[in-house]
């Protein structure tokens, strides 16, 4: 099996990584919806967004998943639409930064979005919408 057309994909997806979203990044603005079939700028949920076609998953907090109700009644399904909501609103009214550091075992480009110098999970997890990521308690539950 040649695993050079694989290579050069990686590699192509990489350098895309690094020049569209560079270490000492800019601040910049964008305007985002809830996702859905497009998925070109747009918040799927409080941890997870799509920015110029990316797919991005913000690193170091956790918000309730929409589309689980894991514990029952609606109590999580209603936080993280709050959430979402919150980080739609966030992204939207304020200029913004975004640090890479990776992809995850799903292939989202793992990333670190700043306002104003401040981590937006910091922001959520502050706001009671949000926990620390990995450790946290799943207090929705």
């Amino acid at each position: 099996m040649n695993s050079a057309p694989a290579l050069s994909a990686f590699a192509a997806l990489f350098l895309s990584l690094v020049f569209a979203f560079p270490a000492h990044a800019q601040e910049r603005t964008a305007h985002f919806n809830m996702c859905g079939r497009d998925r070109h700028t747009c918040v799927v949920d409080g941890d997870t967004i799509w920015l110029d076609g990316m797919n991005l998953r913000l690193e170091s907090y956790d918000t309730p998943e929409p589309y689980n109700d894991i514990c029952g009644g609606r109590a999580e399904v209603e936080l993280a639409n709050r959430a979402s909501r919150r980080l739609l609103d966030l992204l939207n009214n304020n200029a913004f930064t975004v640090q890479t550091s990776g992809t995850d075992r799903y292939g989202r480009v793992l990333a670190t979005i700043k306002i104003g110098g401040r981590d937006v999970g910091d922001i959520l997890i502050s706001e009671g919408l949000a926990r620390r990521w990995p450790n946290g308690r799943e207090f929705w539950c």
